[in-house]
C-alpha cells in the first residue's frame, strides 16, 4: 500500500497499554497490541509473556502470513524448522509463509517476546478460541483440532 496524496494526514493510532487488556491463560498471557483491525490489515503485533516452564506450540506453519519473533526478556527456545535455538533479549527470527517453526519457554524464569505477523490477519481470534476451549475444560477430538487449526491457517507438522 502506497500513500498517494501530496500532503500528509493525521492518521496515527495511539493505544496506551492500559487500553489493551491481556488475554491471560494458565501458562502465558498475550496483549493484542496492534491487531490487523488497528493496522488496516498491514500487520499484527502481539506482546507474549510466558511463565517459567510454559512450554509452547508444537511445530507448525502458516500458508498466508509470515511471523517474526523478537525476544524481550528471558530465554525463548525457537525452532527454525531444522533446529532449536536459544533466543535471549534482542534476538530475532523471521519465518516466511510456509516456514516450519515453534517456540517455548522451558527455563526456570519467565520470558517475553513480541510477535509480528504480516499481513494483519485476525490472528487474535485463534488465541481467544484456544482460551475459551481451555477455560471451558472442553476436550476436542483430533478432527476438531485439525478443523480449528485449518480455519486459522495453522498446520501442525
Amino acid at each position: 500500500m502506497t500513500y498517494q496524496a501530496a500532503s500528509g494526514e493525521l492518521s496515527a493510532i495511539w493505544r496506551p497499554r492500559a487500553e489493551v487488556p491481556p488475554l491471560v491463560r494458565l501458562t502465558s498471557s498475550v496483549r493484542f497490541v496492534a491487531p490487523g483491525s488497528v493496522t488496516r490489515g498491514q500487520f499484527g503485533l502481539f506482546h507474549w509473556e510466558m511463565r517459567p516452564h510454559a512450554g509452547g506450540p508444537a511445530a507448525h506453519f502458516h500458508r498466508t502470513f509470515s511471523e517474526s519473533f523478537y525476544v524481550l526478556e528471558g530465554t525463548v527456545r525457537l525452532f527454525n524448522g531444522g533446529k532449536w535455538v536459544e533466543g535471549t533479549s534482542g534476538d530475532f527470527i523471521h519465518i516466511p509463509p510456509g516456514g516450519v517453526h515453534a517456540f517455548e519457554n522451558e527455563s526456570d524464569a519467565g520470558a517475553a517476546m513480541l510477535i509480528l505477523f504480516a499481513p494483519g490477519v485476525a490472528r487474535e481470534r485463534f488465541f481467544q478460541e484456544l482460551a475459551e476451549i481451555g477455560n471451558s475444560g472442553r476436550q476436542l477430538a483430533p478432527d476438531e483440532w485439525t478443523e480449528l487449526y485449518a480455519r486459522h491457517d495453522q498446520f501442525m507438522v
